[in-house]
């Protein structure tokens, strides 16, 4: 096959998928809040989240974000993104799990965040709240997935959220819009790098 022929049979593959693609936009209508879980054993679930609030914020729209499990208030997303106009920004946890080593306490910690993200899930002047790290919370039975799960259900219709955190529950999953699982395959870590700022934290 000669140059010409590649370059027509590339054209005419392109045009096919142009024309699917533009079908399946032209398709999509609906117009309403999404809530989006990401969910995996892979690095990123967390920075994809703060992702779309930077999209969001470029958007004017407003953000709450409630972190269940991470207590540092140094890290590189809160520094920046949370002393952006229009961001509520709240690090709720005691850290992790392994560190506190106190159901009691964790459960008591986590009903203090879910009391703030509850205020921001029934608020329709929030566009995207982010609820980092509440798998762990429904996983543990810290708090009541039904409760969880009917404030997400009737949230506002144009609110937008998204839950992160290693094993999203079956029902998390049936509930979301989107759902993206971020496997694992190969961390710095593990070879002994420890967390790097700007990357990390």
């Amino acid at each position: 096959m000669n140059e010409a022929d590649r370059n027509a049979r590339h054209a005419a593959r392109m045009a096919r998928k142009k024309a699917a693609v533009d079908a399946a936009i032209a398709a999509a209508t609906d117009e309403r809040g999404l809530l989006i879980v990401l969910t995996g054993n892979g690095k990123g679930k967390s920075t994809s989240a703060f992702g779309m609030v930077a999209r969001a914020l470029g958007h004017g729209m407003k953000v709450g974000v409630v972190q269940f499990i991470k207590s540092r208030t140094d890290t590189g997303e809160e520094a920046f993104l949370g002393r952006q106009p229009g961001v509520e920004w709240n690090v709720t946890g005691d850290g992790f799990t392994w560190d506190t080593q106190n159901r009691a306490q964790d459960i008591a910690t986590a009903e203090r965040g879910w009391a703030i993200a509850a205020r921001m899930l029934s608020d329709p002047s929030y566009q995207l709240v982010v609820l980092d790290e509440l798998t762990y919370l429904l996983s543990y039975g810290y708090l009541d997935a039904d409760v969880v799960l009917d404030a997400l259900a009737q949230r506002p219709p144009m609110q937008h959220v998204v839950v992160t955190g290693r094993a999203a529950s079956d029902a998390l999953v049936e509930l979301a819009d989107t759902v993206s699982v971020i496997a694992d395959e190969k961390h710095a870590f593990r070879a002994g790098v420890k967390a790097q700022p700007g990357i990390d934290l």
